[in-house]
């Protein structure tokens, strides 16, 4: 990074968001440049002799040749506070709750909340010596025991002038450490991961509240998803069941190329929602990043960077942060479109040579560590990919493949047949099951490694049987085979389908989850034993199961004796099975 801002220069060729000036000494790559009067923040993306290259996070209309271009000497940066819980920000962390209809230009980096403050009591003493990390005080409200302000990374010495308990804003000075004014507020840059003491192993898992995730494709706290689907499969409305119910102290939605309406239906849900932890809103522990389709292109590029940057604000602090990244298609197809401008060799379906490592180098920045100060934390990345006509294949898809270790996978026969969450268990993986099993969760519930198992065979040997039963029908099937495939139907409707807008049944905790498989594992086993002959066999398709496919949206969000007793009624009917 160059020391101060550079002499200023002047446009030389506009091309809609690749702007290119005249070099000057001092620029460098990355180095943010604000363009025109309008001041347009835009990224130094290449330097060639007299020449630089660079992409506007605005729109760049009005903007021609001979314009000054204003290098600033620093990368691209974004300020942290505790202003950004509950608030509504773009790519580039600029306000939105002010904007009007459409984001005007406006300097890169968020300015302060206008006379706004909030309450600080020190947890420093004037004259310790303290490194980075070390906490010198508490703004108090925020997700869990509050939000921390640390030392900053590369800021050690000791702390003189630290302020008394009041309420600041974010400019004001807190505390001098080695002669380092450290604010309520901390500007930050966006490409370059946060630092950390050390990475830790992922062995705590992540509760999302949805039971085909927590019993068959768990993820760890750290870890990294892929959740990719065709149109009409449901993606954006599992990624909002995740953001509203899953156990992370810190959610940050960004929303990248996608419908503004999806956006607005977000904010508006998060709004209204209660906090089951707090009893406050659920939106005052989220930080939103609205970057829709009608808004910058590179701002989405950008965006996803951002978010990460953000969760690594309130990892440091000791909390666990979840990314939830819709999607990252439209991010990719911005990384497309402006290397066409720039001339790229283009690869595979026009995509960037380096599409690749873009992707790893967004996914890297998930992980379980130890700050700094010495708390853990961990940042979870969850990616939504939207592959035209739901092609599996293509770049996108087959490149964060690679790089995640979860990949819930959304089946279209399935949306289209109304089974939600249309999470395929066929075509979806979890990398972090062995991992959990070893750790906190399967120390709470040593059953669960077995119980998925179980699960799991039930459900390949259901779809093994029924390309068959298709083709000769189910009477000419084994007792057997014919109990496979109930037992499959049993799992499908009454385990892994749930209801997103039932009270009862959006949110299903790790007992109830585990309670509802054991129910259906009973039952099919006795439906296994009862049906000894076909003659048993057809009487056993006959039973109603109504009881025990209902249960899951009769029986409370925590309630187990419930489903106890519809398995109970079942069992008791297959007794009486002739």
């Amino acid at each position: 990074m160059t020391e101060g801002p550079a002499p200023a220069s002047s446009v030389v060729r506009v091309a809609g968001p690749l702007v290119q000036f005249g070099y000057v000494p001092g620029i460098a790559m990355h180095d943010l440049v604000l363009l025109g009067e309008a001041r347009l923040p835009a990224e130094v993306v290449a330097i060639k002799e007299d020449l630089a290259t660079a992409q506007a996070y605005a729109y760049t209309g009005g903007l021609a040749p001979g314009h000054p271009a204003r290098p600033q000497g620093r990368p691209l940066t974004v300020r942290l506070g505790p202003g950004l819980l509950g608030g509504v920000f773009d790519g580039l962390l600029r306000p939105l709750s002010a904007a009007g209809d459409r984001l005007l230009a406006a300097p890169a980096a968020r300015t302060a909340d206008a006379g706004r403050t909030w309450p600080f009591t020190p947890r420093a003493a004037e004259g310790r010596r303290v490194a980075p990390g070390d906490v010198l005080g508490d703004v108090p409200g925020g997700p869990g025991r509050g939000l921390r302000i640390l030392v900053p990374a590369g800021c050690s010495g000791t702390v003189a002038d630290l302020a008394p308990a009041g309420r600041y804003g974010e400019e004001d000075v807190l505390a001098v450490v080695g002669g380092t004014p450290v604010r309520l507020a901390e500007p930050c840059g966006v490409r370059a991961p946060r630092p950390v003491r050390e990475r830790l192993a992922a062995t705590t898992a992540l509760i999302t509240g949805q039971r085909v995730i927590d019993l068959l494709f768990p993820v760890a706290r750290g870890s990294t998803v892929a959740v990719p689907g065709g149109f009409g499969t449901g993606k954006t409305m599992l990624l909002q069941q995740i953001a509203k119910w899953c156990d992370a102290d810190v959610i940050v939605y960004v929303g990248c190329g996608e419908r503004g309406n999806e956006m607005a239906e977000v904010i508006a849900e998060l709004s209204r929602l209660e906090d089951p932890r707090t009893g406050g809103r659920l939106a005052d522990r989220t930080v939103i990043l609205a970057n829709t389709s009608d808004m910058p292109m590179m701002a989405r590029e950008a965006g996803v960077h951002t978010a990460a940057t953000v969760a690594e604000y309130f990892r440091d602090m000791g909390l666990d942060v979840v990314v939830i990244a819709d999607s990252t298609s439209r991010w990719a197809e911005a990384l497309r479109e402006f290397a066409a401008r720039m001339g790229e060799l283009p690869a595979e379906e026009g995509y960037p040579a380096g599409l690749a490592s873009r992707l790893a180098a967004f996914y890297e920045r998930a992980a379980a560590v130890r700050t700094l100060g010495g708390t853990t934390g961990s940042v979870t990345l969850l990616g939504a990919v939207s592959p035209p006509g739901g092609d599996f294949t293509e770049p996108v898809t087959a490149h964060t493949e690679r790089f995640v270790r979860c990949l819930w996978a959304l089946d279209r026969d399935l949306a289209y047949a109304r089974h939600y969450p249309a999470v395929s268990w066929a075509d979806s993986f979890s990398r972090d099951t062995a991992t959990l099993a070893r750790g906190p969760a399967g120390e709470a519930d040593p059953d669960w490694a077995e119980r998925r198992k179980r699960v799991a065979r039930l459900l390949a040997e259901a779809d093994r049987l029924a390309d068959l039963v298709e083709l000769v029908g189910i009477t000419a099937l084994p007792p057997a085979e014919r109990m496979s495939v109930l037992a499959g139907r049993l799992v499908r409707e009454g385990l892994l389908q749930q209801s997103a807008l039932s009270p009862a049944d959006a949110y299903c905790s790790p007992a109830r989850t585990a309670a509802l498989a054991d129910a259906v594992l009973a039952v099919a086993e006795s439906c296994a034993r009862t049906a000894d002959t076909a003659a048993r066999a057809g009487a056993v398709e006959e039973v109603d199961f109504t009881p025990l496919l209902r249960v899951r949206e009769e029986a409370g969000p925590r309630d187990t004796a419930g489903i106890g007793a519809a398995r109970d009624t079942v069992l008791a009917r297959l007794e009486e099975v002739p």
